[in-house]
């Protein structure tokens, strides 16, 4: 029997978080039924085509408490009553103590609000992340007495403090994650390991389908015909683009490159400015936040594509960019690094090329050996998309889901 399922989620819709959108979406065409719940509002301007086509109803939890004070009070009132309520606060006291922050309380307080307004009729509760929204899950389960799961990722499994991640991980039915690495690090931290899932996202192959053109055989000696290089994500310090910009300045002055960056983020400012202090910005787009239709069509025009994937200073890595996998499904040669799960869809020299992290020369080297050579571009490329359409089919990973959900359910 399928029991109608709260999904709880960081913020909805999200154009970064496409992976979840299409889970999520995959998950409704298998057959359950859901219900979003989002710990903050949207923010970005535009949509990708898959949030108009999923079915559930989203309800927004109050994202700063002191701004829907009325929710929260009648969230504690209503707590007050529930015979689990004392136990969950003794949890959350235990947690301030070893993590007093306001966020800390923001959580409990956003799970006092998912507790008193629980949908109708739902019997089992699902986060996306096992940082935050795993805080919210694990009180707000404590409180109704209903069982949740998690699908963990990257950001959250790497800056999450140990004694948190064994905490979620005792307390949840199971925990499913995307990236060998984040596989091994949560396995080592359970107390009952085999709780813990390995899923990768896979890619909707139907919205992304083969690429019926050629990209061009430019060698880049041809002021004309420029190497298109393309790279999608946000401007953070994870994905390294200041490593990418240094490598693009240490290319031949003689080698004719464009460069086009997809995605918003907070470092963008600093990106343009250091483009300029190296040279480079005639020979740079800033596209800014696009639309997943969009961003294909982008795939389609470009030669290579390149993401320099990086360990920021707190902690926070990529797990398997799903931008790699697209890029690959549309016969896009792919430079990446060999951090997390990047290894795990491409090996050097088989099917994209890898390099090692903040390291600007060897990006540089491995660009130049694919700019000037367009037949190991479309060697690569089609090893990528033969290994994407063989291996990444997103109805794999919605297929171990629902058999996790099930299999809980029975």
């Amino acid at each position: 029997m399928r029991r109608k399922t709260v999904v709880l989620l960081k913020g909805y819709p999200r154009l970064s978080e496409t992976f979840i959108a299409q889970e999520l979406r995959g998950l409704e065409r298998a057959g359950l039924d859901l219900v979003l719940v989002s710990m903050r509002r949207p923010t970005d301007k535009k949509r990708h085509p898959v949030h108009d086509e999923i079915k559930a109803p989203v309800v927004y939890l109050p994202e700063y408490l002191h701004e829907e004070p009325l929710r929260v009070a009648k969230g504690f009132l209503r707590g007050l009553l529930r015979p689990n309520f004392w136990g969950t606060l003794g949890r959350f006291t235990s947690d301030l103590t070893r993590d007093f922050s306001r966020n800390r309380f923001r959580r409990f307080g956003q799970a006092l609000v998912l507790a008193a307004e629980w949908p109708k009729g739902a019997e089992w509760l699902h986060a996306h992340f096992i940082h935050t929204p795993a805080s919210v899950a694990a009180y707000a389960s404590k409180i109704k007495g209903i069982a949740w799961t998690c699908s963990a990722h990257a950001k959250d499994i790497w800056t999450s403090p140990d004694w948190e991640l064994q905490q979620k991980l005792a307390c949840a039915q199971w925990v499913v994650t995307c990236t060998h690495s984040g596989f091994e690090h949560l396995q080592s931290l359970a107390a009952e390991p085999e709780h813990v899932h390995l899923s990768y996202h896979g890619l909707d192959l139907d919205r992304f389908g083969p690429f019926a053109g050629d990209h061009s055989d430019a060698d880049g000696s041809d002021p004309a015909r420029p190497v298109r290089i393309v790279s999608v994500g946000r401007a953070v310090e994870k994905k390294g683009y200041d490593t990418l910009l240094e490598a693009l300045a240490l290319l031949p002055d003689n080698l004719e490159w464009r460069f086009e960056h997809i995605g918003g983020g907070e470092k963008l400012p600093e990106l343009k400015v250091l483009a300029g202090k190296l040279g480079l910005s005639d020979r740079i787009d800033w596209r800014g936040a696009l639309a997943q239709e969009e961003v294909l069509r982008h795939y389609r025009s470009a030669d290579l594509f390149a993401l320099a994937c990086r360990i920021a200073g707190d902690g926070d890595r990529d797990g398997l960019p799903n931008v790699l996998v697209e890029a690959s499904s549309q016969r896009l040669p792919c430079i990446s690094t060999t951090i997390s799960g990047v290894p795990e869809l491409i090996t050097d020299g088989e099917n994209g090329l890898l390099v090692a992290p903040e390291d600007p020369q060897a990006l540089a080297g491995a660009l130049e050996r694919a700019i000037c050579d367009p037949e190991l571009r479309r060697r690569l490329g089609n090893a990528a998309e033969q290994r994407v359409r063989a291996h990444f089919d997103h109805h794999s990973s919605i297929g171990q889901l629902v058999a996790l959900f099930e299999e809980s359910w029975r």
